[in-house]
């Protein structure tokens, strides 16, 4: 019997919200949920979707879209250029269909730079007449955080720049942070002595030392950096390639990576990459991949850039690696959500750059297609992140008499019948009042992503669950210090600290409550454009599912999710729970964008700038426009209103010249914004 067709529109909206909670998950709470082949495989799917049907794409796409968001949790940074992603090759015949694209464009020939892609976290560093002046995460790769007290404690960036040439009046440094082997080893020892979590691996500790609220934390981490890359310069040498730049930053004092290569040619690249996954265990820090980039900066500027990715460069990634251990037992756990999730336990086995001890089954079809079974010598696969998957049995370690594993029919939190509807692959505990479930809504509703309710974790959770303070989310700001104290391991100092957090946590805005609350399909981006657009929880709840798709960003598959949620009575009580303990319910009220004396003389119109301009930078350029109504894009169409030109302007200009756009230079940019466009 053949499988039904799949629906192109529902499997696109199935994968953005996959996609979305992946993204949430990672950037947002350092705490990845999926391996990063099932990640990739998803966005392969996506982009061969989107490719097939082109009525499909969408702006917000993540593929069409840098991977990541800033989070709350720290000031937000517009960059001064946008941080984009990668594309992927997993293989060298993807790395020479990449080659063929940008011969396509340039005929010249191309040569390359080869470096390893480390497994960090991407920063931006600005400096100022030489002085480190501010450092940001790359967040969604226009706005970022400010993290700049945290990397003033890495030892090696510089806090001035030196060097034989003149220093840039201006100029922002790419790069990536990340903690060296021996550095993380170190780490988790003293947490384990501690008794405080462990870290999955590098990078995850990396990325939680660089967002700690107190930069002392940050410092005890022993982070360190490499440059790679320029995002804008005002002033200092001219460059015209890669490895010009590298050196340039080498000799103003930032650390550059002493493994990147100059490459002829693509047998060049393909060679370099296979080296660099030969050398990946001997450099002290791990890596996932090669990265590989057009060395001319002129053809770049001929190549250009999509909206998510420059063309002129491509990460090759390296396959996962994979160990074999003992499968101990398979259990299953139980999410906020209620949905029953099979992993195994493991034999501890290092792979992948760290200890694993637990893996994923994903789901009972998978346990079945695989037929692993407890007692059985497993593959398991890790690639640098943090959820290992289980990919099968080595049948000839198998012993006999070995029976394959049965999924549970009741659940193993509060033995009520597990569910799984026809067609679908998850199973779920339908019991809203599981006590697994409500432990993982609580949580959730407390984490960082969300509510950020600092010191109130999922054992913090458990216990005063099992002390019958908490029923629900709602529950916590009924929480005292009287009420705290008597319990075990609770001192009136912690007791103090946590009601504070829980005390400051109610005015962190309509968004964080909307991700806090759990809505299936509302990740944060829409969150945030719900509550922009409706202004408060109220209006939410009353809104019916034409508003709500009506709000940019919200399909109806958001909407009908978010009205299935308020429809549920004890949603409900939670939210009035909420209002009653003076919970912000209300979106805030963003203050309306500064307007030059003369008005909004540039409404309706729409501009793209390339190049220096002496007078402004693109920041000041840009806040001009909008002062007067007026909008900067990216990319140059039929649409765009006019193309200012700076010095050393890319290919923008030629796009513009060949569509018969109007280009303004920086006498006629100045002209226009004091007397407007001529009627």
């Amino acid at each position: 019997m053949s499988e039904s067709p799949v629906d192109p529109q529902q499997r696109v909206a199935e994968l953005r919200a996959l996609i979305q909670e992946a993204d949430y998950r990672y950037y947002q709470l350092d705490d990845p949920s999926v391996a990063d082949a099932e990640y990739d495989a998803w966005m392969r799917e996506l982009r061969g979707i989107e490719e097939s049907h082109p009525d499909l794409v969408a702006p917000d796409s993540p593929t069409q879209r840098p991977r990541g968001a800033p989070s709350a949790t720290f000031a937000p940074v517009r960059h001064e250029s946008p941080m984009l992603s990668l594309d992927n090759a997993f293989d060298h015949s993807e790395l020479r269909a990449w080659y063929e694209r940008i011969t396509r464009i340039v005929s010249d020939p191309i040569g390359f730079v080869g470096e390893p892609k480390l497994d960090g976290l991407a920063i931006s560093l600005l400096y100022v007449d030489g002085r480190f002046t501010r450092a940001a995460t790359r967040g969604d790769g226009v706005t970022g955080e400010d993290v700049t007290a945290n990397v003033a404690t890495i030892a090696s960036i510089p806090k001035q720049m030196n060097g034989s040439g003149a220093v840039p009046s201006r100029v922002e440094i790419r790069g990536e942070v990340f903690m060296p082997l021996a550095s993380f080893e170190e780490l988790n020892r003293r947490q384990g002595d501690a008794g405080d979590r462990l870290f999955a691996n590098p990078r995850n500790a990396a990325a939680g030392s660089l967002r700690q609220k107190d930069p002392r934390v940050t410092a005890s981490r022993d982070l360190d950096f490499f440059a790679y890359a320029l995002g804008v310069k005002d002033g200092g040498p001219a460059l015209r390639s890669h490895h010009e730049t590298l050196a340039w930053l080498g000799d103003a004092g930032l650390p550059v990576n002493p493994h990147i290569e100059r490459l002829a040619d693509i047998d060049a690249v393909a060679a370099f990459c296979e080296r660099i996954l030969q050398q990946r265990h001997s450099l002290g820090y791990e890596i996932d991949g090669a990265v590989i980039k057009v060395d001319d900066l002129g053809q770049r500027d001929e190549m250009g850039s999509t909206s998510k990715a420059p063309r002129w460069a491509i990460a090759y990634k390296f396959p996962p690696e994979e160990r074999t251990t003992l499968l101990k037992n398979i259990m299953v756990s139980i999410g906020r959500t209620g949905r029953a999730t099979p992993f195994a336990m493991l034999e501890p086995v290092f792979v992948g750059g760290s200890t694993v001890g637990l893996a994923t089954l994903h789901n009972e079809d998978e346990v079945a297609r695989k037929d692993v079974r407890v007692g059985d010598t497993v593959i398991v696969r890790k690639a640098g992140d943090v959820i290992p998957e289980v990919v099968g049995p080595v049948l000839a370690k198998r012993k006999p008499g070995a029976r394959r594993w049965k999924f549970p029919k009741n659940c193993p939190a509060c033995g009520s019948p597990l569910v799984r509807l026809e067609g679908e692959a998850d199973t779920h505990c339908v019991n809203v009042e599981c006590p697994e479930q409500r432990v993982q809504r609580i949580v959730h509703f407390a984490s960082r992503g969300a509510m950020d309710i600092e010191g109130l974790g999922e054992e913090r959770v458990r216990q005063f669950v099992d002390a019958g303070l908490l029923s629900d989310a709602g529950d916590i700001y009924s929480l005292t210090v009287e009420r705290l104290v008597p319990l075990e391991r609770m001192a009136k100092k912690s007791a103090e600290n946590l009601v504070g957090g829980i005390d400051a946590s109610r005015s962190r805005g309509l968004a964080r409550v909307l991700v806090g609350l759990g809505v299936r399909h509302l990740g944060p981006t829409a969150a945030q454009a719900v509550a922009r657009a409706l202004g408060s929880l109220d209006a939410i709840e009353a809104a019916s599912v034409d508003e709500l798709t009506a709000v940019d960003g919200v399909g109806r598959v958001i909407a009908e999710s978010v009205q299935r949620f308020f429809a549920v009575e004890g949603n409900r009580v939670v939210v009035e729970k909420l209002r009653d303990a003076g919970v912000d319910l209300k979106a805030a009220t963003a203050a309306a964008p500064a307007r030059a004396p003369g008005g909004v003389t540039l409404d309706g119109l729409t501009f793209v700038l390339t190049g220096g301009l002496d007078a402004y930078s693109r920041e000041q350029a840009q806040a001009e426009i909008e002062a007067r109504g007026g909008k900067v894009t990216n990319s140059v169409s039929k649409k765009t209103s006019y193309v200012v030109v700076g010095e050393s302007p890319g290919s923008k200009l030629a796009k513009a010249e060949q569509l018969g756009v109007p280009i303004l230079d920086e006498a006629g940019f100045v002209d226009l914004l004091a007397k407007g466009p001529e009627k």
